[in-house]
């Protein structure tokens, strides 16, 4: 045995170095730049974040410092790359769902008690029997009232797995109450409002792109088709976007044929088409489109599709200017990254991205820098980048870089940011008087059946307007010396209020459009 291993062994031995020889050769370009037996060294952040933590004159959070470091790095790239901390991360997804758990209450903080202004029709409150204008005091064994509680404690509390449940302590008329809520999958809907504003012109309003927003759409749109619709106006004001395939989606129901809606590409991201695919539901019909400065992204994306192809006419003002696409990776300490990896084009190629060059701070102050620019007041001072100018379908001159640029101006109303007027918006003055005058005239409000009747027959009389004066009076505003430009306005957002509390979203949109200037165009548009 021992003879015949003598003589197998510088074989095996030949064998064995030969096979080292060739694995060393193949693992030697596995990790570029290192050796296979290179020790990989820390970077100069975890080095510094390292010295902080074992020579460091005071005690530091070392998890606070790297947060802030990426944020730091980000913020040398664009305004729309950023990092997502664990805590932010599951009501962000939530938006991108469209639904969480939880129990189907709208509430408000009124002196220090939270009170029920809403309740989901069908939601898991609504079985349980909780009504409008009951007032929680206690979530299981937490106490829900006082000037220390915070609007996100209370989502915690209530929010919580499916098909758990939540034991609430209630006051209702004077008498407490033990009320067991199981928690239900709520929606967070994308369609404010879907009504027909006369015999033959619908209206939808949508306010962000989650992935139940076509779904939704649909749905309402179907619906107003029904109801004798032969024209549309289709709200994108204040919708900042999200899902970018939701927008083509809808953008799909009103192109025919195969036609491109949009494509997007990046340095590592080859280009990709997004092209009608089927018959769309209003592909015949009149379309105008609402923006403002607040349409951005996924808004921007169905608007230039729209305007490229010329199928849809654009009331209002310049849109935002995000033209980046974003992708978000999940990260290992429960956080995400949210990382530009495209930019995306309308049809004929237009980028409406607008300049960060100047930094985070001064993109964003865009906005704002419009408003006092005069920009928002008059359609000549409109800002269009005419360095390059597009042709749409039928010869249109189209604009980019900067935003999706209207083709009927609307002016803003300055009134509407008066001093006073931001006051009671920042103090939640308005949003009270609509519950406490509910409460209050509950009886008579009542009497309405549906939204439409409120906003043909009801107005905001004297007694109303008393009313509002002592609400506002205890939020330290005095409204006795506006002007009456200002009431006006303050009138019509007060009947809103009101329909909000009876009708929710629907009653008060209907009410606030009764008298708004981006629909009377659209509707002179259509005419």
């Amino acid at each position: 045995m021992y003879k015949n291993l003598k003589i197998w062994l510088p074989l095996l031995f030949s064998i064995v170095m030969i096979m080292g020889m060739l694995l060393g050769y193949k693992m030697r370009d596995a990790i570029p730049g290192k050796s296979f037996f290179a020790v990989d060294k820390p970077t100069s952040i975890q080095e510094i974040i390292n010295l902080l933590n074992t020579r460091y004159v005071d005690s530091v959070n070392a998890k606070t410092l790297t947060d802030t470091a990426i944020q730091a790095i980000l913020s040398k790239l664009d305004p729309h790359s950023t990092y997502i901390p664990p805590q932010d991360l599951e009501e962000i997804n939530e938006e991108i769902k469209g639904s969480f758990y939880g129990i189907g209450i709208e509430f408000n903080m009124l002196n220090d008690s939270l009170n029920v202004i809403n309740v989901l029709a069908g939601g898991p409150s609504d079985k349980a029997g909780i009504k409008t204008g009951d007032i929680m005091l206690k979530a299981g064994d937490s106490l829900i009232s006082g000037r220390k509680i915070t609007t996100d404690r209370i989502r915690n509390i209530l929010r919580g797995p499916e098909q758990s449940t939540v034991k609430l302590t209630m006051l209702r008329n004077g008498k407490q109450l033990i009320i067991e809520v199981g928690r239900g999958n709520i929606p967070i809907v994308s369609v404010d409002v879907a009504y027909m504003l006369d015999s033959v012109n619908g209206y939808i309003k949508l306010n962000k792109f989650s992935s139940q927003t076509y779904k939704e759409f649909m749905n309402s749109l179907l619906t107003l088709k029904k109801a004798g619709m032969k024209a549309l106006v289709l709200d994108l004001r204040g919708n900042g976007g999200g899902v970018l395939d939701e927008a083509t989606e809808i953008a799909d129901e009103f192109l025919p044929g195969d036609k491109l809606i949009t494509y997007t590409e990046g340095l590592h991201a080859p280009k990709k088409e997004f092209r009608c695919r089927r018959e769309g539901q209003f592909e015949q019909g009149k379309l105008v489109i609402l923006a403002d400065e607040g349409s951005a992204s996924a808004s921007e994306v169905l608007m230039g599709a729209l305007q490229d192809w010329d199928r849809a006419t654009i009331v209002g003002r310049r849109s935002f200017g995000k033209g980046l696409v974003q992708e978000q990776y999940d990260l290992q300490n429960g956080a995400a990254l949210r990382l530009t990896v495209a930019r995306y084009y309308t049809p004929i190629g237009r980028s409406i991205q607008r300049s960060y060059k100047d930094g985070t701070k001064s993109y964003y102050n865009a906005v704002y820098n419009r408003y006092s620019s005069g920009e928002m007041s008059t359609a000549d001072s409109v800002k269009n980048d005419t360095t390059k100018i597009y042709k749409s379908s039928k010869g249109k001159k189209l604009y980019a870089a900067g935003g999706i640029s209207p083709d009927y101006f609307v002016a803003a109303d300055t009134s509407k940011i008066s001093l006073t007027i931001a006051r009671i918006y920042s103090r939640g003055t308005l949003a009270d008087f609509g519950y406490k005058y509910y409460k209050a005239h509950q009886q008579e409000l009542l009497l309405y059946k549906n939204s439409m009747s409120f906003v043909r027959s009801y107005s905001i009389n004297e007694n109303q307007w008393k009313f509002f004066e002592g609400i506002a009076a205890k939020d330290s505003i005095s409204i006795s010396a506006i002007q009456q430009k200002e009431k006006t306005e303050i009138q019509r957002i007060l009947k809103s209020s009101i329909a909000r509390q009876l009708f929710r979203t629907e009653g008060y949109f209907e009410s606030i459009n009764e008298d708004d200037p981006f629909i009377r165009k659209a509707l002179e548009v259509i005419k």
